[in-house]
């Protein structure tokens, strides 16, 4: 199977199923250096393992991660970094019937179609717990950029019908509040007063035996101008095609995204102006990128996650002998996603503005007289 491998300099590859032996990822391209344990992952893996609250699967695991190449007296030494979690509380009879029939809102169809063979067992491939490995290398990533000072804070801005109110650049004003209250409640809402109607929300969407949707967003500030390119490698083209590549999103949205639709040119370009010394822009309608390249200010995009396809609600659906059935999918699911993939959008930016730094380094021969 293609399509497993993502990043140019900072390159990731990851594998495994979610019934199968374990979930893993192989990260190419980490400079040498970097203090690593395995705890500075599996803070990283407990944002998004299942369990939590009762707004996720009650699917118990562990998410222990292992580091098993790449790491020597708790530094990166340059070579491959090779990271497993192994699966620990499968129930594989859970699935025993799907393989007979195609799920809606699943890829099992489009699997078969493409292959003529799947593993039905949670989705194999295609399941959730496939983002294992990329939050596992998204956690290299953002220790990388930690030590450069860039920073993210991201958060589920709505639940269903439900949306905070505060605006990014206020959730800015008060960052310290803002990571504390993103993490004390299970939906990861940054208002307590929302995650409150959120949940009541949830609830009601459970006695129905259904599921919802929401919008994850994401900011990421000391981000410095000039990453990206300005034709086919742009900053946020890299960007949507590293949140599109979560199975669960259908929308991307950077800075003020389709509101620019009904804007016009005076509301929506940022003035430049001075401030310490330095330029920066009035506004950030742009969400911190022109014409492909970060230009200074907080990167701001939003990512919208479809409601969990796996409901326990009669659906309709078709089977593999061509017969239009009624289905009602059992199994430990999530009522929602949004929660546990907020980590996942975190870690695929982060994977993202990592590789841009990296293919940046020799955009400039200052650069290099620096470096050599």
């Amino acid at each position: 199977m293609a399509g497993s491998t993502f990043g140019t300099q900072f390159k990731i590859t990851t594998w495994g199923e979610s019934h199968g032996k374990g979930i893993g990822v192989v990260i190419d391209g980490c400079p040498a250096g970097l203090s690593l344990c395995e705890d500075d992952i599996q803070k990283f893996l407990n944002r998004r393992k299942p369990g939590q609250s009762r707004f996720s699967t009650p699917r118990k695991e562990d998410d222990a991660v292992q580091i098993l190449s790449g790491v020597f007296e708790g530094k990166t030494t340059g070579t491959p970094i090779s990271l497993v979690v192994f699966n620990e509380n499968q129930r594989s009879k859970d699935y025993g019937d799907i393989a007979t029939y195609y799920r809606p809102g699943h890829a099992d169809y489009t699997f078969d179609m493409k292959y003529g063979f799947r593993d039905y067992r949670g989705g194999g491939r295609s399941s959730g717990r496939e983002t294992i490995g990329r939050v596992a290398a998204g956690a290299v990533a953002a220790k990388i950029l930690e030590q450069l000072g860039i920073s993210f804070i991201t958060y589920s801005r709505s639940i269903g019908p439900v949306s905070i109110s505060k605006t990014a650049n206020e959730l800015l004003n008060n960052i310290k509040a803002t990571q504390q209250m993103i993490l004390s409640n299970p939906l990861y809402m940054p208002e307590s007063e929302a995650s409150e109607k959120a949940q009541n929300f949830l609830e009601e969407c459970m006695i129905q035996h259904n599921s919802a949707g929401g919008i994850i967003e994401c900011i990421i500030t000391g981000v410095p101008a000039g990453l990206g390119d300005p034709v086919f490698e742009k900053l946020d083209a890299n960007l949507a095609k590293a949140i599109f590549s979560i199975g669960a999103v259908k929308g991307f949205e950077i800075g003020d995204g389709f509101a620019v639709a009904a804007s016009t040119g005076l509301e929506n370009n940022d003035a430049f102006c001075m401030q310490d010394g330095k330029v920066a822009t009035a506004t950030n309608h742009a969400g911190g990128i022109l014409g492909g390249m970060s230009n200074g200010a907080p990167v701001i995009f939003r990512a919208a996650i479809k409601p969990t396809p796996s409901i326990a609600a009669t659906q309709k659906t078709v089977n593999k002998s061509g017969e239009e059935i009624d289905i009602s999918i059992h199994g430990r699911h999530d009522p929602i996603i949004v929660p546990r993939a907020v980590v996942v959008v975190e870690a695929m930016a982060a994977l993202t503005i990592v590789d841009a730094l990296l293919c940046n380094m020799g955009s400039k021969i200052e650069s290099l007289e620096k470096l050599y």
